[in-house]
């Protein structure tokens, strides 16, 4: 079992008050706040604050934790003997259990004489993310999401346990939308009901599309002369590719609407692709491109750089 340092973690000395406790925690719990923090680790900083706030504020907890001494924060050690009495086992016992959890388990059984407590006790809700592609929006189906999961075993000890699981995904779910699996979460105990599993969905970064809302934004790339002549052109979307027609004189910047081409809608609706126009120019050319090239600017009186009153007063 791994040691975790719960005043290092909340920044207070081992001697700090209930408040002083109260206090870190509060300030931390808002630092860390995955809603609030740019952090990249927020969210298991956020996590381990509050774990370590959850054992010190309880006194049963906090003397349990204080008994264990003064170590390095990870450093691996043995349960103590009265730990051992109450649960038994070897030291791999140990190996897959949390330090807070075996905490609780262990203050509980003493704060009801070494039984278990008789009423029932609902699970714990979980929560996990899970990243999907705009291909699997757009067409639907199930998804498969592994989540480390509490099982308790006959001593009240909660090891942690893979548990795999395959989803739905609704018509029309959203980035960061949560979906609830009903029952799939901590275990209950005494008779009490399981927890739930929320899964937050969470939209990839696509190397074609971006998304907003229900809407998504493609790059089209055009040649001078397709911009200016005109053009059809085919267009990749998430239901296959489309050709599009491209009207002549059409500007850098225009964006051309392809309805219902986006993702869709719980209420069978979908939103609009968008092919936003980029003029490219060739990097390299030939004599006769050159050529041609040169012919037209001499011949061509067009002038993107002159303001429209200029040309009024010529």
């Amino acid at each position: 079992m791994k040691f975790k340092d719960y005043y290092q973690i909340l920044g207070v000395e081992r001697t700090a008050s209930e408040a002083d406790i109260k206090k870190a925690y509060r300030k931390l719990a808002h630092q860390y706040h995955p809603d609030v923090s740019k952090d990249p680790k927020a969210e298991e900083k956020f996590k381990e604050v509050a774990e370590a706030y959850a054992t010190l504020k309880d006194p049963e907890k906090r003397r349990e934790y204080d008994s264990l001494g003064r170590r390095q924060a990870g450093e691996e050690f043995t349960p103590p003997p009265d730990w051992r009495q109450h649960f038994g086992g070897e030291e791999s016992f140990y190996d897959d259990v949390d330090l807070a959890d075996i905490l609780s388990a262990f203050a509980g059984a003493r704060r009801h004489g070494g039984a278990r407590a008789s009423f029932p006790i609902p699970g714990q809700d979980y929560e996990v993310r899970a990243t999907v592609t705009l291909e699997q929006v757009y067409r639907g189906g199930g998804i498969d999401v592994t989540v480390d999961l509490p099982e308790q075993d006959q001593h009240g000890l909660t090891h942690r346990v893979p548990r795999n699981f395959r989803i739905n995904l609704p018509k029309g779910v959203t980035d960061g939308q949560r979906l609830r699996l009903p029952g799939k979460g901590g275990p209950g105990m005494n008779g009490g009901k399981p927890g739930d599993l929320y899964v937050v969905v969470e939209f990839a970064p696509h190397p074609l599309y971006r998304v907003s809302g229900r809407d998504l934004y493609v790059d089209l790339l055009l040649a001078p002369w397709e911009a200016v002549l005109g053009a059809k052109v085919e267009l990749p979307t998430l239901g296959g590719p489309v050709e599009l027609k491209v009207q002549p004189g059409t500007g850098a910047g225009k964006q051309l609407r392809l309805s219902r081409r986006g993702l869709p809608a719980a209420d069978g609706s979908a939103g609009d692709l968008y092919a936003v126009v980029h003029i490219d120019v060739p990097k390299v050319l030939s004599a006769r491109e050159r050529e041609l090239f040169e012919q037209l600017a001499a011949a061509s009186h067009f002038n993107p750089r002159q303001h429209p009153a200029q040309g009024a007063k010529q």
